[in-house]
């Protein structure tokens, strides 16, 4: 395991229409590594409870071997909203559904996705979910998984009719049913939580 802390001052360049943005001062970064998804969360949840929210992730082989690596950042500015992550990760479809159902009745909003090789599930599509202190939002999760992208427009478009908006997808060869387009999509259910 791997954690890594650093501070970075951000400087100002400008977007595609030469306007200066300003970053409001200094960000703080942590790198977390580890080769079980299990340790991942928990170790996420303790950068959390210090201030620190999902940036991003990738699975795949670095220097410490094959190792899912998460990017958290925190920003003294931001004025400690707190935030609580849940990590699924899985290499069935059904298993996947359930669970991505399940947190998003708990306030659990989709943050991101990737392909991991882990020690222990093999090939695995793994989704990190966010919820901040005090959510009060259910969702319903769609997993859309096809090896033909013509399928996945088709079944995309049905659940874009029904209210699902995209949230991310992933492309490779993974347990769920070889090289397949995996596609996650959400929508808020009537409900506020209590």
């Amino acid at each position: 395991m791997l954690i890594t802390t650093c501070i970075l001052l951000l400087s100002v360049f400008g977007d595609s229409n030469n306007a200066p943005v300003s970053t409001g001062g200094q960000i703080e970064y942590r790198l977390l590594a580890t080769n079980k998804t299990s340790t991942m969360e928990k170790e996420m949840n303790q950068a959390a409870a210090e201030g620190f929210r999902f940036e991003g992730a990738m699975g795949g082989e670095t220097g410490g071997g094959v190792e899912m690596v998460v990017i958290m950042s925190r920003n003294p500015a931001d004025g400690g909203q707190r935030y609580e992550y849940k990590l699924l990760a899985t290499n069935k479809t059904s298993t996947m559904q359930k669970e991505l159902n399940a947190a998003g009745e708990a306030g659990f909003l989709y943050t991101g996705q990737t392909i991991y090789d882990s020690a222990f599930g093999g090939r695995e599509v793994v989704v990190i979910l966010e919820r901040a202190g005090g959510g009060k939002t259910a969702y319903e999760y769609k997993l859309l998984a096809t090896t033909r992208t013509s399928t996945t427009q088709k079944e995309l478009n049905e659940a874009g009719r029904a209210g699902f908006v995209f949230c991310g997808m992933t492309v490779a060869e993974t347990a769920f049913g070889g090289r397949e387009v995996v596609s996650i999509l959400r929508r808020q259910v009537g409900k506020e939580l209590r």
